[in-house]
């Protein structure tokens, strides 16, 4: 759900950002590559987009140093430059996907929803519990096959929790997942989310469990 993007051209990393937002990401953008690197150290993102061509520090660096401390972020590639060397390269630094430049935003989106489903470890679109089913592309969520209105907010939480369905997520878990540096997103908040995200939810045959002390699990009733 959170997204970091690194990229200096500030029209393009606008336009991307804005495009993720409102497919319901939370999104940083850095145009720095040692700032980017410095971030990347402190804090866990679900995807990185990284241009190769930065101020500083290049992307190869950036992403080299990245899985060298082991971090398990997906890592979406853009580049302008026409030599498949780079590609190769990046991929081989363990780079998951790679968009050249000039692309469009529908294509950008369509390789970050794949690039999520697989690190939630699945290649389905459906994320479903029981009678509940989020259609990740369409952002719409159905019960039984009727569709239930959900506020973006709350919308997030609940994919958050689709994709661990059966698993505790703690409030700070969730806060991190929503929330980008401009976001300002309490435990408290979400608290207040989940209990309307229940009542959203009623209908269908699935509960969202508070375990105290511990945070929150889905699970089919």
């Amino acid at each position: 759900m959170r997204v970091l993007v690194v990229e200096d051209h500030a029209a393009l990393a606008d336009g991307i950002a804005g495009s993720l937002r409102q497919s319901g990401y939370a999104v940083d953008v850095i145009a720095d590559g040692e700032e980017a690197d410095d971030v990347l150290r402190t804090q866990e993102y679900g995807l990185v987009v990284l241009d190769l061509n930065l101020p500083k520090l290049d992307g190869l660096e950036i992403l080299k140093r990245l899985r060298h401390r082991g971090a398990e972020s997906a890592v979406l590639i853009l580049t302008a430059r026409g030599d498949i060397e780079d590609r190769v390269k990046g991929l081989d630094l363990g780079a998951d996907d790679y968009l050249a430049k000039p692309f469009e935003l529908v294509e950008l989106e369509a390789r970050v929803r794949a690039l999520m489903r697989r690190n939630a470890g699945t290649h389905n679109t459906q994320l479903k519990c029981g009678k509940l089913s989020f259609d990740t592309v369409a952002r719409r969520v159905t019960v039984d096959g009727t569709d239930v209105d959900i506020p973006k907010r709350e919308l997030n939480i609940l994919e958050i929790l689709l994709m661990r369905v059966g698993h505790v997520l703690s409030k700070e878990q969730i806060v991190d997942q929503l929330a980008g540096f401009e976001d300002d997103i309490s435990a408290n908040a979400v608290e207040l989310y989940i209990s309307r995200l229940r009542k959203r939810v009623e209908a269908a045959d699935v509960k969202i469990q508070t375990v105290r002390g511990l945070g929150y699990l889905l699970k089919k009733t």
